[in-house]
């Protein structure tokens, strides 16, 4: 188990619950009493913790180490049913962008998502999560499908951003997010967008326009991550924190905004605190979405999609 520098008091107490339980087993003496207190204590103390996250704080629980990825979901949610499809019939296939068939229940989706990885050698099969033009690519090619069999779309969002590299700006890096962008406005069949954990900049924008736009508690969603924003304005990390609050990229203020459409709730302590409720919690958060969307014509969700956009950012004085 991994723990953040805020969550040390957790630590502590967690520790002190183990060993209270092993005094317990390799002794007569009776430390029910004191166990009960330590738990007492120690829900308390998580409740405080996490009831009061700052939004750097967020941002840092989106980045769990523990935390589930894109094929966790996957592999929860639709276990054998699904199907991955690879390569962008252009390039090659990116391992950062997985894509391909499931169903939940008798109903079948088209899932694309962006993959991290859990150790030095994954990490960097995957590129860390940012994908290259051909995994945007590859993403289109899947919605288009998707579409042409009339099969709702769902994508889930994890990235600190599209591959910055001097080849991917050769391969057409900003044509295909631009690409992605306007061809998923006009999509003909429902698309449902789950931020899962870090929503950073085009990389995210480039599957992430969709009917209905969700956003787990502990995630974040902005044009720039704070480090990158802090750099910027005062040429030092240093102002993260700072930067982070000033973005207003938590899943409350997104939802504030009405950038995003609904907040998912994470179990106390994180996504990864309680992986299986946090994928029945996605997973409903879906199948609910898409009751929302199903019956609609192509016209109608593609007019209404349109409409959604282009109130962003209207206001009155």
């Amino acid at each position: 188990m991994n723990y953040l520098d805020f969550e040390l008091p957790i630590k502590e107490l967690e520790d002190q619950l183990a060993d209270c339980k092993v005094i317990g087993e390799k002794s007569d003496v009776d430390v029910s009493e004191t166990y009960e207190q330590i738990e007492l204590k120690l829900k308390k103390t998580k409740q405080d913790i996490y009831s009061n996250l700052t939004p750097w704080q967020r941002v840092q629980m989106s980045r769990h180490p523990d935390r589930p990825y894109t094929l966790d979901y996957i592999n929860a949610i639709f276990g054998n049913s699904f199907l991955e499809l690879h390569g962008d019939r252009n390039f090659k296939d990116d391992k950062a962008m997985i894509g391909g068939l499931g169903k939940i229940f008798d109903q079948t989706y088209m899932f694309i998502g962006q993959q991290k990885g859990y150790n030095t050698k994954t990490r960097q099969y995957r590129n860390f999560g940012m994908a290259n033009p051909e995994g945007y690519r590859k993403a289109l090619r899947l919605m288009k499908s998707a579409e042409k069999f009339n099969i709702p779309v769902v994508t889930l969002i994890d990235t600190p951003g599209a591959y910055p590299g001097l080849e991917a700006e050769e391969r057409g890096q900003g044509e295909a997010i631009a690409r992605n962008i306007l061809e998923m406005t006009r999509l003909k069949v429902p698309i449902i967008t789950v931020i899962i954990g870090e929503g950073a900049s085009g990389g995210a924008l480039g599957i992430g326009v969709g009917d209905k736009v969700l956003m787990l508690e502990n995630t974040w969603y902005s044009v720039i991550s704070p480090e990158s924003c802090s750099s910027i304005l005062w040429r030092s990390w240093e102002y993260k924190e700072q930067a982070a609050s000033a973005l207003k990229l938590t899943a409350k203020d997104m939802k504030k905004m009405k950038l995003v459409d609904q907040v998912v709730k994470e179990p106390l302590g994180g996504a990864h605190a309680d992986r299986e409720k946090t994928f029945l919690n996605v997973r409903d958060a879906i199948v609910k979405s898409f009751m929302e969307f199903k019956d609609l014509s192509a016209k109608d969700l593609v007019s209404n999609r349109m409409d959604k956009y282009s109130a962003m950012g209207v206001f009155n004085d």
